[in-house]
């Protein structure tokens, strides 16, 4: 059975974004954090504030293509700094994302010591950089029943990634339920959250079941006709779950389908395509970038006993690049990377591997 990546993700479930039906209105999004990004239909962007376990979506009107230009920015970091009024040692960016409809690249930002002050910026194909307008835009918010207390562990715990598949958000973090794992599938327009599905995996490098522990990385996947949730946690399982079985207070268990490797945290991950054939590329604080191939994710026996070292699905580690801190498709042959060097952070869009 052929993998295939998850086609539609941004299905529209509404005719265009400006229609009285779309849940937007006008005003100015109270963010207290801006830990993660999405992108829906027609510059749709969903911002994830952990701090205030609250998901907000907002009309950034970009829905254009402008450029098929790469964006490439060196020193990014003190740029975003300038452009807010501070220095690089004082922001800190939570996630990358390019905006399919524009290609326009927009990052969420932490400005300050603790918890700081949230940003979201644009960087351009000519890497001109703004803050985006936050007042007096039309946006929607949803706010998370259940959320979990944010620790010196997991300050932005509550929510550590988002994907919009198909008129849904779909939300990971950490709930105040039994099984902390929390999955969240949000209908679009927003009417209401219900406290998601407690996901429960077999951590092969620990050697047990876990519900605590947040998913850190995930993407949407196909796996034959089913729509999966490929997800990755700390001291690196990789888990296959079923989008179906994602239902309000439902308990989950996710199948392990590799082990990567202890002692390393996933930073973020896509699937692509390339060659006709499927693959996951994963950023990762010890391992550096891993390229997975996926045509075993549907046939492979899970991970149900104590693993030393490396089990599973196996990845190749992309030697060329090193200290790769968040990634994301740029368009079917790039990828957009933001790289840590000597002397700061940089954009670089590259072919994918």
């Amino acid at each position: 059975m052929r993998t295939k990546l998850l086609s539609g993700f941004f299905v529209l479930v509404f005719s265009t974004l400006g229609s009285a039906d779309d849940g937007l209105t006008q005003g100015t999004p109270k963010l207290q954090s801006a830990a993660a990004l999405a992108f829906g239909p027609n510059g749709l962007l969903f911002v994830g504030d952990a701090l205030g376990a609250t998901v907000f979506a907002i009309d950034t009107g970009d829905n254009k293509s402008v450029s098929n230009k790469p964006v490439n920015v060196e020193r990014v970091d003190g740029k975003i700094a300038a452009a807010l009024g501070t220095t690089e040692k004082d922001i800190r960016i939570n996630d990358v994302k390019v905006n399919p409809a524009s290609r326009t690249v927009y990052l969420a930002v932490t400005r300050g010591p603790g918890n700081g002050q949230p940003a979201i910026v644009k960087v351009g194909h000519d890497g001109t950089i703004e803050p985006l307008t936050l007042k007096d835009v039309r946006f929607a918010s949803m706010k998370l029943p259940n959320p979990g207390k944010p620790t010196s562990r997991e300050p932005l715990g509550v929510i550590t990634g988002m994907a919009f598949i198909d008129g849904r958000l779909f939300v990971a973090g950490l709930s105040s339920e039994e099984f902390a794992s929390t999955l969240r599938a949000i209908p679009f327009p927003f009417k209401e959250a219900d406290k998601g599905t407690g996901i429960q995996i077999f951590h092969g490098a620990h050697g047990r079941l876990e519900t605590q522990a947040p998913i850190k990385a995930f993407t949407p996947f196909k796996i034959g006709k089913e729509d999966h949730i490929i997800a990755s946690y700390t001291c690196t399982p990789l888990v296959k779950i079923p989008v179906s079985e994602l239902k309000a207070g439902a308990k989950v268990k996710g199948t392990t389908i590799a082990e990567l490797g202890n002692g390393n945290q996933p930073l973020d991950m896509i699937a692509y395509t390339k060659d006709g054939k499927d693959y996951l590329l994963s950023a990762n604080t010890r391992h550096g970038v891993l390229k997975i191939p996926t045509t075993e994710f549907a046939t492979i026996s899970a991970i149900t006993e104590p693993v030393k070292g490396t089990a599973g699905v196996k990845a190749e580690k992309i030697e060329s690049l090193t200290n790769v801190r968040q990634l994301d498709k740029f368009d079917a042959e790039r990828v957009l990377i933001l790289v840590q060097t000597d002397t700061g952070l940089d954009l670089k869009t590259i072919p994918l591997p």
